[in-house]
């Protein structure tokens, strides 16, 4: 029943949608209805400006590494990494099929960043690091995630081999967060997708 406990709450725990609850009480929006649509930090960043974006951005975070934690508190005395793991694949799969918005959530890569960090920091490090650079060449964050979610199980198997169950796990969210990223694939090969202005929709009355 541990597994089942930590399954759930984690998948709880990453459905808080917390773009659209932020939205909500900072404008009276629904970010789904502006820009992109998405829950996400990118689109929040872009409707109501940089500091509601970066709080999106660490409270997603914060939601991985807690679905984490969580898992391992209450899935008993199995193994810790795979009860990481589970928690890490709940958390994304409730940020991204959220009960709380009508099943349409964000994009997972702020959640998942998160929940990297607590089950395998340099695993993250490597990947962050590959976002950092797509984005500062780029500055077309979903050209950074898709490059990240590749990098992804290259920097698992790096770090712990790819017979170790967090290389496999690496393979089925980076594969799941390009599906994510279908819409903004579908752009780039049109050339409309969007760059990130970094000042933010600018100032508002």
């Amino acid at each position: 029943m541990g597994w089942v406990w930590a399954g759930l709450l984690s998948f709880l725990l990453g459905s808080i949608p917390s773009g659209l609850w932020l939205g909500r009480a900072v404008r009276g929006i629904d970010v789904r209805e502006h820009g992109s649509g998405n829950l996400g930090a990118t689109n929040v960043y872009r409707t109501l400006g940089p500091r509601w974006g970066i709080s999106v951005l660490l409270l997603d975070a914060a939601k991985g590494v807690g679905a984490v934690l969580v898992s391992r508190a209450v899935g008993g005395t199995a193994n810790p990494v795979l009860l990481g793991l589970l928690g890490m694949i709940g958390a994304a799969l409730g940020h991204m099929f959220t009960p709380f918005a009508g099943f349409r959530g964000g994009k997972g890569v702020a959640t998942l960043a998160g929940a990297w960090g607590a089950v395998a920091p340099f695993t993250l490090a490597i990947a962050l690091g590959v976002w950092i650079l797509a984005f500062a060449t780029t500055r077309i964050v979903s050209i950074a995630s898709i490059l990240a979610a590749v990098a992804l199980p290259i920097a698992a198997a790096i770090d712990a081999g790819v017979r170790d169950p967090r290389f496999a796990t690496a393979l089925l969210v980076g594969t799941l967060l390009i599906l994510r990223h279908r819409s903004n694939l579908t752009r780039l090969r049109r050339r409309e997708e969007r760059r990130l202005d970094l000042r933010g929709p600018g100032p508002r009355t």
